[in-house]
């Protein structure tokens, strides 16, 4: 065996370790000229909210970063690079009939294992309309929320939190499911 190999047990033992996003997070914020590294949310306390009925009766939103389709913003396809022109910068919501075109392009995930062929995986809506028919979720809301991924914790508590929250007491939202990419 030369210097390079690596033995076949190291090769595989590698294989199944976590990837480290909060590391990566912190190389990435340096590497793009910030004179800190990213610092991560910490709450000493967070607020909840006990549901007041069982699931099955309940009316339940979906919030999601997913951004519309823009075709005049370049690649946004499943195997997209990623494209950050493609991003959204207020929370919007949109019908769910018919299933609205949202894309996850604008996002940063491991797109040399993963693609967004399916788009279950990011935005679980048919899923969720079969758990409605079959009884599992009492309604599911006419419209989902999305809320933008600008990797500012200023802007996601002052602006975009009160904004989704405001939206599920228009439309009287006992649960969300938050799906994050």
């Amino acid at each position: 065996m030369t210097t390079t190999e690596a033995p076949t047990e190291f090769i595989e033992a590698t294989l199944d370790l976590p990837v480290r996003y909060i590391d990566r997070s912190r190389n990435y914020y340096l590497t793009l000229g910030y004179d800190n590294p990213y610092r991560w949310a910490h709450n000493t306390e967070v607020p909840f909210t006990p549901m007041t009925r069982p699931v099955r009766e309940a009316r339940i939103a979906i919030v999601t970063t997913a951004a519309p389709y823009n075709p005049a913003a370049g690649d946004q396809g499943p195997w997209a690079s990623y494209n950050a022109n493609a991003k959204f910068t207020r929370v919007y919501s949109t019908p769910i009939d018919p299933a609205p075109d949202l894309r996850i392009s604008h996002v940063g995930y491991d797109r040399k294992h993963t693609s967004a062929e399916d788009v279950n995986a990011y935005l679980p809506l048919q899923r969720a309309k079969e758990a409605a028919a079959a009884g599992r979720v009492g309604h599911l809301n006419e419209r989902l929320y999305a809320v933008p991924t600008l990797r500012s914790q200023r802007l996601t508590t002052e602006r975009d939190a009160p904004e989704i929250l405001q939206l599920c007491r228009e439309d009287r939202i006992d649960g969300a499911i938050l799906v994050a990419t």
